[in-house]
């Protein structure tokens, strides 16, 4: 299974920041009147939200960026492919049934999650195995918060996400090219993280189709493929479950797929990356720069075999 190597996006080609600038004053502005609680999306497609202090001192990718540049295999391998089709998926009404090892199962409703918790833009980095990276102000609540609501059971050693895999919405459902339905996995101690969130829009938005919507993990310390989009249902597990990509090449694709420029791909480096919009390449930082929060997780585990 090949990946296609990403394309240059030219610094001309970004949008001034500036545009965006007014949108989150007035946004920051209702967080202050109390008014950031979870809101379902307006007529404009606007949330309300609150700044986080998790959030990343980076420069933001643009919004044409984030939004034109996407692997997401349901709707074309190519990386504009997305943005031309993900215009056929219905957003609304989306439905996320959690189940499994847990003494509350049951099934929320996009509107009843938007209410699980305050929403917070989180501007994280994200870095894909491909070797590219960009920051996205993700907006969006604590996948704890989501968890703490079914009251998971002691057998509840894993988190199992699974994807939307529709052939009539999602054209690249109908292709082999992974073992559908997406899934992804974490540790339980992993989505009970403060930096793992369930994000619901990004720049202040609702999150666009081509982007994961209506909702979609992010797990910013690691590779972006790990964060399933477009979520229909969580499993709680005894057993580690099984992810699609490791499914599909498992010497490539690890379980825990952490950042680790010390950790190369198979079939390239992971050494350095290009941060889309920029010329020159960066040096790749361990655990994505998110260490300091999260290399506690894994003291004592062997993350070369372990990858």
């Amino acid at each position: 299974m090949l990946i296609r190597s990403s394309t240059e996006i030219l610094p001309s080609e970004i949008t001034p920041e500036g545009l965006w600038l007014n949108r989150r004053q007035i946004m920051t502005g209702a967080a202050a009147l109390g008014l950031a609680a979870a809101l379902p999306a307006q007529a404009a497609g606007e949330l309300a939200y609150r700044a986080s202090p998790f959030s990343a001192k980076d420069d933001k990718n643009s919004f044409e960026q984030i939004t034109q540049y996407n692997n997401f295999y349901e709707f074309g391998t190519g990386k504009d492919d997305p943005a031309k089709t993900a215009h056929t998926l219905k957003a609304r009404p989306w439905n996320i049934v959690i189940e499994g090892e847990c003494e509350k199962p049951r099934t929320f409703s996009i509107d009843e999650l938007l209410k699980i918790a305050p929403l917070e833009e989180r501007i994280y980095r994200l870095r894909c195995v491909e070797g590219w990276s960009m920051v996205i102000p993700w907006v969006g609540f604590p996948l704890s918060e989501l968890i703490k609501r079914v009251n998971p059971t002691s057998k509840a050693k894993y988190v199992e996400f699974i994807s939307l895999a529709d052939k009539e919405q999602m054209p690249g459902v109908g292709r082999s090219v992974l073992d559908w339905p997406y899934t992804e996995g974490l540790r339980m101690d992993e989505a009970m993280h403060p930096l793992a969130i369930m994000a619901v829009g990004l720049y202040g938005k609702v999150l666009p189709n081509q982007n994961g919507a209506p909702i979609r993990l992010v797990v910013p310390w690691k590779y972006g493929f790990k964060s399933a989009k477009s979520i229909v249902k969580i499993r709680l597990t005894e057993k580690q479950p099984q992810t699609a990509w490791n499914k599909a090449a498992p010497n490539e694709y690890g379980f825990y797929s952490n950042v680790n420029p010390e950790v190369d791909h198979p079939r390239w480096s992971q050494a350095t990356e290009r941060r889309i919009g920029e010329f020159f390449k960066r040096k790749t930082l361990m655990f994505n720069g998110y260490g300091d929060q999260v290399a506690g997780m894994y003291k004592g585990m062997d993350l070369k075999k372990l990858f």
